[in-house]
């Protein structure tokens, strides 16, 4: 099995379950209030290990409590966080989450110390740089940091997957060192200016990405699932439609982190692009379950149990 860097941010979820979500101007009286660690960076980490990766975290936290959280948390996980960053002046990044009673969510960060990520600090995890390394990226991080791992990576043999999330528009440079982009639906319109709400759409916004310079790409669509579009050895572009998996949501908050860390842990295990869309599904159908973030995440003999039971 080939090992797991994932880049990215970790936070603190401070988590209010309302009736309905606010609009501008709006307060509404909620629920129970939880906090919980999260971070779309830590997230991916914590379902890639979970899944049964073996993974290295690189990301930045403060020197404060919910930073010394987030590290203990990892180390329960058995994650790598030795290439972790304390910055002594910067506190952690949180996030401020409101789920309503159908389990969607709108979400609010402040960055904290995810900010201070540097490509400097990129360069002391080169030695996990290689063939035998699958690397993990978001954008909670500064995009010149971003940039320069997925360069670093893919200089160096690795295979990059890049979950443009939160959405942002993208030079086409950082397209060329990305192996597999992974967009939802809402940052695939960003990217490609095409609406994605059926196999239709979600085709042209895909060949729109294929054509700046991509060879996979993986559209995830909540309940319609994923469309995914790929140039295969001669260079013509395949693409086939998988089924989410039915279940009752509970909480949408984790579940692309989860696929995209469920993902990386099966390219790195040499499946196919069919088996690791289905394992990935598989772990995100299961984290919508469960209200929260990192907690959501699937162990493998849970997500295997799901594989089996749909296969």
């Amino acid at each position: 099995m080939r090992k797991l860097v994932v880049i990215g941010s970790s936070n603190t979820d401070m988590i209010i379950q309302v009736p309905h979500l606010p609009g501008p101007g709006e307060t509404v009286l909620g629920g129970t209030f939880t906090t919980a660690a999260g971070g779309k960076g830590a997230n991916q980490a914590v379902a890639a290990a979970r899944a049964g990766g073996s993974v290295s975290f690189i990301a930045a936290v403060g020197d404060d409590h919910f930073g010394q959280e987030a590290l203990a948390g990892f180390a329960k996980d058995n994650i790598d966080t030795g290439l972790c960053m304390i910055d002594p002046i910067t506190p952690s990044g949180v996030a401020q989450i409101f789920v309503d009673a159908k389990g969607e969510n709108t979400i609010g960060v402040a960055p904290g110390a995810n900010a201070a990520l540097e490509p400097g600090h990129i360069d002391r995890a080169a030695g996990l740089f290689g063939p035998d390394t699958v690397v993990l990226l978001q954008l909670e991080t500064p995009l010149e940091t971003v940039g320069y791992a997925a360069k670093l990576a893919h200089d160096n043999g690795s295979t990059v997957i890049l979950n443009p999330a939160p959405a942002a528009e993208l030079d086409d440079e950082l397209f060329q060192y990305v192996d597999y982009l992974t967009p939802n639906t809402t940052e695939a319109e960003l990217l490609t200016g095409m609406q994605v709400v059926d196999d239709t759409s979600a085709s042209i916004a895909a060949e729109l990405l294929l054509a700046r310079g991509l060879d996979n790409v993986l559209i995830t669509r909540a309940a319609l699932g994923v469309y995914a579009a790929w140039r295969d050895e001669d260079d013509a572009i395949r693409t086939a439609t998988y089924p989410a998996f039915e279940v009752i949501a509970k909480d949408t908050t984790a579940a692309g982190d989860v696929f995209n860390g469920c993902l990386a842990v099966a390219l790195s295990q040499e499946q196919n692009l069919e088996q690791a869309i289905r394992f990935a599904q598989a772990g995100a159908a299961l984290s919508v379950q469960t209200l929260g973030a990192q907690i959501s995440a699937p162990p493998l003999d849970a997500i295997q149990s799901v594989m089996n039971a749909n296969a």
